[in-house]
């Protein structure tokens, strides 16, 4: 067997016996990242109906289904991925790379002149396994989600975005803090011990 397909085949054995893998579907969550999710918003409770909300990096679209849910239906959810999303009837989903500025400019003309309340980013780049590599490319995705929350968030709106610990994640932070009242940096318990992912959870923007 060859090293990568020995590789994919323990990661499928983790998968397999993940709690949380478990429990999703039990419960018709599309993946086990909407609890991470769900942990964020019982520190920090920022869902409220009829709000705007911006979800980069959703597919396979647990954190919109969990916000449309939630919410029952009473909130707009714009959806971006890269990868194909299953539709939800209430959430606008957009499918292409964030990085590409037609599809910036896309999402941008979605979300038209209303402003936004809420930008949750759960992106990550392809993983490579070489850290020199996938960390710039984490943090080029994390600052580009910063830069588009600057652009469409309303006054005092939130901000929630998976960065990886390592060159650069700290001065993201110091970053964030300049331009919201409060910042917290958090590791979700669903978040696997190994993986060195954290989020940044900013509230109050500060325009």
């Amino acid at each position: 067997m060859s090293k990568r397909s020995s590789s994919s085949s323990n990661w499928l054995k983790r998968q397999e016996k993940d709690p949380y893998v478990q429990r999703a579907r039990a419960e018709g969550w599309r993946s086990r990242a909407v609890y991470k999710l769900e942990q964020i918003f019982k520190k920090d409770p920022l869902l409220k109906r009829g709000m705007t909300c911006i979800d980069l990096g959703s597919a396979p679209g647990a954190w919109s289904q969990y916000v449309s849910l939630k919410l029952d239906g009473n909130a707009r959810v714009i959806a971006l991925d890269i990868l194909p999303m299953d539709a939800f009837a209430d959430v606008e989903f957009i499918q292409g790379d964030f990085t590409d500025e037609a599809v910036y400019a896309q999402l941008l003309q979605t979300i038209g002149d209303e402003k936004v309340d809420l930008v949750m980013s759960d992106m990550a780049p392809n993983i490579s396994g070489n850290k020199a590599v996938d960390q710039p490319r984490s943090m080029y995705l994390a600052e580009l989600a910063l830069e588009l929350a600057r652009q469409v968030l309303r006054p005092r709106g939130s901000f929630i975005c998976k960065i990886f610990q390592g060159a650069g994640s700290d001065e993201f932070i110091r970053a964030a803090r300049q331009e919201f009242g409060r910042v917290r940096v958090f590791k979700p318990d669903a978040s696997r011990a190994g993986s060195r992912e954290v989020y940044l959870v900013a509230r109050n923007y500060q325009v």
